[in-house]
């Protein structure tokens, strides 16, 4: 990864000049205060500026300093970042400036070890932070960066390699200007953002282009060299919008992951992983019978279901109609097995795509009516239903009396429009009650 030293000072020079006369007006430019930098940051990470510039302004406008941020309730924190994705960023910037307030009275430090040491923050976030806060001369290096320095210098290596990045990482902090670490390290990732592009670079508006070692070899647009990641893997779920009666009429039903793991403690509807017969990925839960009364409501209840499934079918011809048809009657068996909940598909209603870094969710949803919950069985013929261990089997009884009285398990809750203002839900789902309620409308 050798550089020439005429290279490298044009370089320098010529981007830091671009840049005072080009860079955007952003929010967090606004100042250098290193907290208001960090959240930025993280923010920013996998996720578009132009997306970012509204969450920004509404979290800074509710959470103004890092201590503000650290005493904040959870659920709050994570309805300001909803729509971002990635919550797992929320909850660590939290951490992080929790630990900002116990350790350093809620102020930022002024000591690379220190920051490196905060919840959620890596190499990247801890040169930004410091370049561009306090002007230490620290490499921040993105995806952005590794592009840039890569077509620049015509680097060939595997960006996706640890190696490399360290290699790239000694390069950015050799160029970095006497007393200009902050804004040399914005306008590397601004040249990457703006005119050194993934996939159309442009190079004649390119201030560094003269002397670009990719341009001149003619690689710039297969520089970088990245190995391509695992793709994603695909999974089927199906989601149930689940209307109530009586006193719950015009609500839905929503439930509330557990405390850990994938979007841990959002909301969500109630939805079941698709494997159909014959897949042994799936759950058994639903294909299980017990001798039990509990068992007996809940397979006539998955009957009644089936005939509903038969409906959607009956209803016109194709593979889709068939397809939705058995969906309807997995998720009907399956949330009853699983969740002790008892629903009644009646239509399909569309579907929705998410995508995690590991995983695609193909969502298919359907409209359902509540019946009833199942309650107190004994942990034997639970194992028996739900084919799962005793000692974690979860049964609910039929009990009308239970579904008339509003009972509950405490993860589940009945909710209508306004509740949405004060629940933090999955981007998806955000997305699905949405154009549901706009549908009511």
């Amino acid at each position: 990864m050798a550089m020439t030293t005429e290279a490298a000072r044009y370089f320098s020079r010529e981007l830091l000049s671009w840049y005072l006369a080009n860079r955007r007006d952003l929010p967090w430019r606004q100042n250098r205060d290193p907290y208001r930098v960090w959240v930025s940051e993280i923010m920013l990470q996998q996720t578009r500026v132009d997306t970012v510039i509204p969450f920004y302004e509404r979290f800074m406008a509710k959470f103004p300093t890092a201590a503000a941020l650290a005493e904040a309730p959870e659920a709050d924190v994570l309805k300001s970042w909803e729509g971002l994705g990635y919550y797992s960023r929320a909850r660590n910037l939290q951490a992080g400036a929790r630990e900002v307030l116990s350790r350093h009275g809620g102020i930022v430090p002024d000591d690379k070890e220190a920051v490196a040491a905060l919840r959620g923050i890596g190499p990247y976030t801890t040169g930004a932070i410091m370049s561009i806060a306090f002007n230490r001369p620290e490499p921040a290096v993105d995806g952005n960066v590794m592009r840039v320095l890569s077509r620049y210098f015509c680097l060939e290596e595997d960006i996706a390699k640890p190696a490399t990045r360290v290699g790239i990482e000694k390069i950015a902090a050799a160029l970095i200007p006497e007393g200009a670490a902050g804004d040399f390290n914005q306008a590397l990732m601004e040249l990457g953002a703006l005119v050194c592009t993934p996939k159309s670079p442009g190079c004649l508006t390119c201030p560094v282009m003269q002397h670009c070692e990719g341009r001149m070899a003619g690689k710039e647009h297969i520089l970088p060299i990245k190995t391509k990641a695992k793709p994603p893997r695909p999974e089927t779920r199906l989601a149930a919008i689940i209307t109530g009666s009586g006193e719950h009429a015009g609500r839905i039903l929503v439930r509330q992951r557990p405390e850990s793991g994938l979007l841990a403690q959002m909301w969500e509807l109630p939805h079941v992983l698709f494997a159909p017969e014959g897949d042994s990925s799936g759950s058994t839960a639903a294909k299980r019978r017990g001798r039990g009364a509990a068992a007996k409501a809940a397979a006539a209840a998955a009957a009644e279901s089936g005939a509903a499934a038969a409906q959607l079918a009956s209803a016109g011809a194709g593979a889709a109609l068939e397809q939705h048809a058995r969906q309807a009657d997995f998720i009907s068996r399956a949330l009853s097995a699983e969740e002790g909940l008892l629903v009644r598909p009646t239509s399909w209603w569309g579907e929705m795509e998410h995508v995690f870094s590991h995983i695609v969710w193909d969502v298919q949803v359907f409209r359902a009516e509540f019946g009833f919950w199942l309650q107190a069985a004994e942990k034997q013929e639970t194992a028996v239903l739900a084919g799962v261990a005793a000692e974690s089997a979860v049964l609910y009884e039929a009990s009308s009396a239970a579904a008339d009285s509003g009972a509950l398990p405490t993860n589940y809750r009945w909710i209508g429009p306004e509740h949405m203002k004060e629940l933090a839900f999955p981007n998806v789902f955000v997305r699905i009650l949405r154009d549901y309620w706009n549908e009511l409308d």
